[in-house]
């Protein structure tokens, strides 16, 4: 069993996992970078991780399908000793007005709750072995859209908030050996906002801090979260400015 500390973050190739994914680098940690379609960017991450003196591996793997991912935890174990932490990052979304009910097709259901919901469960369930023998510790990254109902859709809402009560689920079932919380962002200064500036300037207007997050903003806390305490679980910490308070 390697002595260095691991870290898997799905999702990483850009925005809040390549932030994530650079402070764990920067902490000493291993860090397996994880994609599904954005190869170059996600090779970007792994040069930067390795800039920082620590090894890094590359995976490609969709959370969504339960065999990639079992895969991926195994090239984790077999190239870099286990895993410590596990950051279910890896996130999808559809832009639907929550007014418009008739523009949510059982297609857009079934996608954003296959990723974001149980691709960090399939996740969990494959690194669970690991993170026990090394009482390691289980990041989600959630959004103050499952808390309070809205957000980019209903979908995207109703699949964070399944999110947070899974989070609790896997820390009752799983101390003392490991921890599990989540991280609960508003929106966040990354592409995925790209063309949707209104939705965001409309968010800050209602923020007392008045400025969206940054993605080290998320890194902050996903650190905390995994190395910073021991003594916290089953908590999602909203990280939004103050807007939901």
């Amino acid at each position: 069993m390697s002595e260095r500390k691991v870290a898997l973050v799905t999702g990483s190739a850009t925005g809040a996992g390549r932030a994530i994914a650079l402070r764990f680098a920067q902490n000493g940690y291993a860090v397996a970078v994880n994609y599904s379609r954005s190869e170059s960017d996600a090779k970007e991450t792994l040069a930067e991780v390795k800039k920082l003196g620590v090894p890094g591996i590359l995976c490609q793997a969709t959370v969504a399908e339960d065999a990639q991912v079992r895969a991926m935890v195994e090239r984790c174990r077999a190239e870099l000793g286990g895993i410590d932490v596990l950051v279910n990052n890896a996130g999808t979304t559809k832009f639907i007005a929550h007014t418009e009910l008739e523009a949510v097709t059982d297609e857009i259901w079934d996608d954003i709750f296959q990723v974001n919901l149980k691709g960090a469960f399939y996740a969990s369930r494959a690194a669970m072995p690991h993170l026990k023998l090394r009482k390691g510790a289980i990041v989600n990254v959630s959004s103050v859209a499952g808390l309070q109902g809205h957000g980019s859709s209903i979908p995207y809402s109703a699949s964070k908030a399944a999110m947070n009560c899974m989070t609790q689920s896997l820390a009752r079932a799983f101390g003392p050996e490991v921890r599990v919380n989540a991280v609960a962002p508003g929106p966040i200064e990354t592409r995925w906002l790209v063309g949707h500036e209104e939705h965001v300037a409309k968010a800050v207007a209602m923020t007392p801090l008045k400025r969206a997050a940054k993605p080290d903003d998320v890194a902050d806390v996903v650190w905390f979260l995994a190395a910073g305490t021991s003594l916290v679980t089953g908590q999602v910490v909203v990280v939004d400015g103050g807007r939901t308070m």
